[in-house]
């Protein structure tokens, strides 16, 4: 049995780094969202170079998982491992094969508590987005794929503004030229315009998470709360570009 008030003031060891990572799989929220990963937010700060490493391997073949809340919550803690410094191209690539290709998209469930695949891949995408060692441009790519894989999941707990918010961090980026700042709209701009009646659960997501783009190409991204808000490269090419993509799916945009 796991001692929770020790573990919390102990040094992150191999074998507690293994211990807690165990747990941060486990299908009660309490212990997973409440406890494991609350540690390793407490804990990756301290962590040398190849504990970093070594805890992001172990977090990047979680995206294989078999449980959906293991595959989730790996993504919250490489987030955390990536804002840190650490990066290896691994764990960008484990992570490219599966946000777009995860088919379990509930925010919620009544028994294992937050799931929130698309929210917790889209904070992952925002440090990687964020950091100096990875190049922006195939982030935006990834986000492109997310947005127009098939699903019939209607987001219902602000994963849009997640993915807002991460893909305007990716497009603060410098060395982001103005053609890579718009062209990962293409995929998005070709699929076929929706028909009369219901929206499709597909399209519903990414008008929803344009539109806090744009929003936030013309007002600037804050990176945390209270901080000056980033400017966007090359954000009015980027709003003409969303607004002609949103305006075929938008009738009263026009």
């Amino acid at each position: 049995m796991i001692h929770w008030d020790e573990i919390e003031s102990a040094q992150p060891t191999p074998d507690l780094l293994a211990l807690v990572s165990a747990e941060l799989r486990s299908p009660d929220p309490g212990i997973r969202d409440g406890l494991a990963y609350e540690q390793f937010c407490r804990w990756v700060p301290l962590l040398a170079p190849d504990q970093l490493g070594s805890l992001g391997d172990r977090m990047a073949e979680r995206f294989a998982d078999p449980e959906i809340q293991a595959r989730t919550f790996a993504a919250l803690v490489l987030a955390e491992i990536v804002d840190a410094g650490a990066h290896q191209p691994s764990w960008l690539e484990a992570f490219a094969r599966w946000y777009p290709a995860e088919t379990d998209l509930r925010g919620w469930d009544g028994s294992l508590g937050w799931l929130h695949a698309v929210a917790h891949g889209a904070d992952l995408l925002a440090a990687f987005g964020r950091s100096p060692l990875v190049d922006p441009a195939p982030l935006l790519d990834v986000a492109a794929a997310r947005l127009t894989a098939p699903t019939d999941h209607v987001w219902d707990a602000l994963e849009d503004d997640r993915l807002g918010q991460a893909l305007a961090l990716v497009l603060t980026r410098a060395e982001l030229t103005e053609r890579q700042s718009v062209a990962w709209l293409e995929p998005i701009a070709a699929r076929e315009p929706r028909r009369p009646g219901t929206v499709p659960a597909p399209v519903s997501n990414t008008l929803r998470t344009l539109r806090v783009l744009y929003l936030l190409a013309d007002r600037g991204v804050r990176p945390a709360r209270g901080a000056e808000p980033l400017t966007l490269r090359h954000a009015g090419a980027l709003k003409r570009h969303l607004a002609e993509v949103l305006a075929v799916n938008a009738p009263y945009a026009g």
